[in-house]
């Protein structure tokens, strides 16, 4: 981890568990046609943690799936982000993240810093899902605006990837529907809701959010280099 990252995760920590006062916060920028302006480096948000399952939820897996999960259970060293491979959705790695929105409005990216620089494309341009998508660590995600939400389906993942380092599984069945919205200037509410029917008796939602890091640039980071000994 850089000086930079090692230097500010306290003060990370104390700015997302203090709530500013609703005065001191400044409403979220817009973009000339009006939609919200998402643009930025960001940290935070995404992630797969009980503990932001929304309330009334809950996570129920299949005897399939727990079964799975349970032989990944002190094999952190076998989890393919270890490896340095792409997270997949809902996981983030402990880096920052820069969110892009085309001049016509069509697309929205978003770029990694950790791991290998890898990106998200979301479509918004009004394009359907292909009928048989080929599995990626990403899938395929197309988009719209519900008011000021971005709301973002995807389909078409590959089962590679895990949802967390305690091995929580997924199969190629998985759905999930992000939406994303800028409630100040600071914040980015990122909600993901998780529907797999091959894993998971039901779906259910979690509740992230992210902060704006306005200082911060992306760095270069390759985890490939010299990565030969995964120890936890």
């Amino acid at each position: 981890m850089t000086a930079r990252r090692l230097g500010t995760a306290a003060a990370l920590v104390a700015a997302l568990t203090v709530a500013l006062p609703a005065q001191q916060a400044k409403p979220a920028p817009r973009l000339p046609d009006g939609r919200p302006d998402f643009s930025g480096v960001w940290s935070g948000g995404g992630g797969f943690n009980p503990r932001n399952v929304k309330p009334g939820d809950t996570i129920e897996l299949l005897p399939a799936a727990k079964t799975l999960m349970d032989s990944r259970t002190g094999k952190w060293a076998e989890d393919p982000e270890a490896h340095c491979l792409p997270t997949g959705v809902p996981r983030m790695a402990p880096y920052p993240w820069r969110m892009v929105q085309s001049v016509d409005g069509k697309y929205v990216f978003i770029l990694f810093e950790g791991n290998i620089h890898s990106y998200r494309q979301i479509f918004l341009d009004g394009r359907t899902h292909p009928k048989d998508p080929d599995p990626t660590w990403y899938g395929h995600s197309t988009g719209w605006w519900e008011g000021d939400t971005l709301v973002v389906d995807t389909i078409g993942y590959n089962d590679k990837f895990w949802f967390s380092a305690a091995g929580w599984p997924h199969t190629t069945q998985l759905h999930t529907v992000e939406r994303f919205t800028r409630t100040d200037v600071n914040t980015l509410s990122w909600d993901i809701t998780i529907t797999d029917p091959g894993a998971y008796a039901k779906p259910f939602t979690l509740q992230t959010r992210a902060r704006l890091e306005p200082t911060w640039d992306l760095m270069e980071y390759i985890c490939q280099e010299n990565n030969t000994n995964i120890v936890r």
